[in-house]
């Protein structure tokens, strides 16, 4: 999910001003490349990641994704953003006092969501493309960490609009789908137009 123009007023906490920071000194760690909509990857289900896949490879994977989030300016970022189609993604919504809080969640399942919130929203799949889009306000989401250990976080705000956006990405589910019919429409042709002009690959 890319840093966005949040106008949702959040009852709880107002996370949108506080979006991380490219980060001082960044490590020597390849960057991975973001793929672009209509790749077929982002409109793909991904496959569950298996015990076999957690272990030093995957926590490097996890590393570089990370990186590549923070390069790009985005606040979240999902396996198939990056070409690997598997269920999980990372995300960086800074708590109240500004403190970076970095998560990951594997094999994400959303347990339960309420409330509304209605803000712009960004994709790193879909550069310079913002729309408004309508989410739940709370989500209670179980997922695994990067040790494959199990847990469940209630999040509510701008953390609740990542995790929801990121696991759609999961689920093959782009931002274009939560549009209105019109505003999809709209956005469809601003993509044509920009891959006519070069400036969408």
């Amino acid at each position: 999910m890319a840093q966005g123009r949040q106008k949702t007023r959040l009852p709880l906490r107002d996370l949108s001003s506080k979006f991380p920071p490219i980060y001082g000194k960044l490590s020597v760690m390849p960057l991975l490349k973001i793929v672009h909509y209509p790749e077929p990857v982002l409109l793909t289900v991904g496959k569950p990641v298996s015990d076999e896949m957690f272990g030093n490879g995957f926590a490097g994977t996890i590393d570089n994704m990370f990186e590549t989030m923070y390069r790009a300016g985005g606040v979240g970022l999902a396996a198939p953003q990056v070409g690997v189609s598997r269920r999980f993604f990372v995300m960086d919504v800074p708590l109240e006092n500004g403190v970076p809080n970095k998560l990951v969640f594997v094999n994400p399942e959303i347990l339960h969501v309420e409330g509304e919130q209605t803000g712009d929203e960004g994709c790193l799949s879909f550069p310079g493309l913002y729309q408004t889009v309508k989410r739940d306000m709370r989500v209670i989401v179980r997922a695994q960490d990067v040790q494959s250990e199990k847990f469940e976080m209630d999040l509510d705000g701008l953390a609740a609009r990542c995790v929801l956006h990121e696991t759609d990405h999961c689920d093959g589910i782009v931002f274009l789908d939560r549009m209105t019919v019109l505003k999809r429409e709209l956005a469809k042709r601003k993509i044509k137009h920009l891959q006519k002009t070069g400036k969408w690959e």
